[in-house]
């Protein structure tokens, strides 16, 4: 702080010249690991960010899909319950057919016969909403898996700016190399999420 002349220092000023006099005397080479571990964290983090997206993404399209199988099985288990009550009631006919008069027995046999047939209509949309189900639980399982990828490849992202940190404190040149590694599984796992894999 300067006034009329009199200067005092503030007590970050000689922290500032030390870092300059630093820089300007070959210390150059921690202000490049400084720069370079600075400029790969951002893009790891950028890369992490978006891999976390997509795995919050697949798993509540893993959700949704479990829960629309949920609806159709429901909805499949009641064509089955009422394909049992269609059962019940062509059983109920072929009864009162085998015990009623000679007369009677051919409008009870129609009755059988729409009965079977109607159960026939009704059993193959209860195999088609079964079929469904499984369609969604199979599309359920393969976003879970995609999860877990996406999951995977951010926590080895997350590891490797742990490890940018640490070789920022310490200046150590091999836990550069080890971010730099672990990021490089990170990206790969990502990859295999992207391809399904």
């Amino acid at each position: 702080m300067s006034s009329h002349g009199f200067h005092v220092h503030g007590p970050h000023d000689h922290a500032v010249e030390h870092a300059a006099e630093h820089a300007a005397h070959g210390h150059g080479a921690d202000n490049r690991l400084t720069t370079q571990i600075a400029m790969a964290t951002a893009v790891i983090a950028t890369v992490g960010a978006v891999f976390s997206y997509m795995g919050g993404a697949t798993q509540a399209n893993a959700g949704l899909y479990k829960n629309d199988a949920a609806i159709k099985k429901t909805e499949a288990a009641n064509q089955w319950n009422f394909y049992q009550a269609k059962s019940t009631k062509q059983s109920l006919a072929e009864l009162a057919r085998d015990l009623v008069a000679e007369d009677k027995k051919a409008a009870l046999q129609a009755k059988v016969e729409r009965y079977e047939q109607e159960k026939a209509e009704i059993k193959h949309a209860a195999e088609a909403l079964e079929a469904e189900a499984k369609a969604l639980d199979d599309k359920s399982e393969a976003q879970m898996h995609q999860h877990h990828r996406w999951a995977q490849a951010t926590t080895a992202l997350q590891v490797s700016i742990a490890l940018a940190a640490i070789a920022l404190l310490t200046r150590k040149r091999w836990l550069e190399w080890g971010m730099f590694g672990v990021a490089g599984i990170g990206a790969c796992v990502g990859v295999l999420a992207f391809l399904h894999i």
